[in-house]
């Protein structure tokens, strides 16, 4: 009995340990999506840049400093995106948006591999959490453990200043009707810059606290990318409550899908996404707009 109660522990520590990661990658996302509804599909590819930027800084000066670079070396790119691309296409309709940052994907892939190679680089776990944590009589590894409480952490952060601060009673506007919130005299534009800059940011923390966990490769960021993509259908457009259900619902489906269903795991997830579309089609929790 004891032994069946650690299993099933250690099944949904995973499920909760995949579910953070996808929320930190997907909250991101899922507010782009819901403010300036743009369809930036080369997001994933920016996760991917995170975990390169994070493995290449943590080798030189250590894991926390990679932690640190990470963040803020996509937000840095993001900056440049939105000035070149983003801008200018948030008007262009969704196919344009669609065909652009799809074409961003190739090309940010083609970078890394003119950069780093197509060779995998792994990043090493810190020593301070280089080691296994009892829980509910179950050893579970110490980093995974301190990426649920970051994943964690983040989501009471965002939601703290989504539902507290002015910042955020601005963006949940924005989210909810745009064209009003700037005839109030809210800057539209510049929150655009700062929600797509932060998700960015998110982006790549998400890399980095990957990197150790998973080979770092190039196409890293396409394999993410429909994971993603189901998180926020499911969960709904723009909002922080779907991101987290939804990469709540994810994680534990693929996760005891695979221990209970192995010969059905790969469909389970596209089963209840399409229930999902047919029942609800703007998602579980979508934003007001």
């Amino acid at each position: 009995m004891q032994a069946d109660l650690g299993f099933w522990v250690l099944q949904g520590l995973n499920a909760l340990q995949l579910s953070m990661l996808l929320f930190l990658l997907s909250v991101g996302l899922t507010v782009i999506f819901g403010l300036m509804h743009f369809v930036n599909l080369a997001h994933g590819s920016l996760y991917a840049l995170g975990a390169y930027a994070a493995a290449t800084a943590g080798a030189a000066i250590g894991f926390w400093g990679g932690l640190l670079v990470a963040p803020l070396a996509v937000a840095a790119l993001g900056v440049v995106l939105y000035l070149v691309f983003i801008r200018r296409m948030r008007r262009a309709g969704p196919m344009a948006q669609v065909l652009v940052t799809f074409g961003l994907i190739f090309v940010m892939l083609d970078l890394t591999r003119i950069i780093w190679g197509a060779q995998a680089l792994s990043a090493p776990v810190p020593a301070l959490l280089d080691g296994r944590l009892t829980i509910l009589g179950v050893e579970y590894p110490a980093y995974r453990l301190f990426v649920i409480a970051l994943g964690l952490a983040i989501w009471g952060v965002l939601a703290l200043v989504l539902s507290r601060t002015q910042i955020g009673a601005m963006i949940r506007a924005g989210v909810d009707n745009d064209s009003m919130a700037a005839c109030m005299g809210i800057d539209v534009e510049r929150m655009f810059f700062l929600v797509f800059c932060v998700g960015c940011a998110l982006a790549g923390l998400a890399g980095a606290v990957a990197a150790p966990l998973l080979s770092v490769t190039p196409d890293m960021g396409l394999q993410i990318l429909i994971p993603t993509l189901i998180v926020i259908v499911i969960g709904g457009l723009g909002s922080l409550k779907g991101a987290i259900a939804g990469s709540l619902i994810y994680g534990v489906v693929q996760t005891f899908g695979a221990v209970l269903f192995p010969q059905l795991a790969s469909i389970l997830i596209y089963g209840l996404l399409a229930a999902v579309l047919i029942l609800r089609p703007a998602g579980l929790f979508p934003a007001k707009g």
